[in-house]
């Protein structure tokens, strides 16, 4: 009696750890599903305002030299400048760029993979 009551219970504690290893594995699948889709809608997000911003910087930029250019009366002397002021900006963004990139990166993951 006592040898059927612990085979049954046996059976009964190995079908519920495989129902809750198979429900574990199932919300591990859909927590990774919903990270990884937050994760591919902000970067799709950020790319997509990125290529507008440079449209736009393209833009302005001729725009700039193009004024400059009439400034000075030559073409060159506009684009020049703007393009030094580029180089400028881009000396300044690659100093500080760990700063700019690394804490808001690191910050935005964090809150995808632990506050939810």
């Amino acid at each position: 009696m006592a040898f059927d009551e612990i085979k049954e219970n046996a059976e009964d504690l190995q079908e519920q750890a495989k129902a809750f290893l198979e429900s574990n594995v199932s919300y591990y699948k859909l927590w990774l599903f919903k990270v990884a889709m937050k994760s591919t809608t902000m970067l799709l997000k950020i790319f997509l305002l990125s290529v507008v911003l440079v449209m736009v910087i393209l833009f302005f930029s001729i725009a700039g030299a193009l004024a400059l250019g009439y400034a000075f009366h030559n073409f060159a002397y506009g684009f020049l400048i703007v393009g030094g002021f580029y180089v400028i900006i881009g000396i300044f963004v690659y100093r500080i760029k760990d700063k700019i990139v690394e804490g808001p990166v690191l910050e935005k993951f964090s809150e995808f993979f632990f506050n939810d």
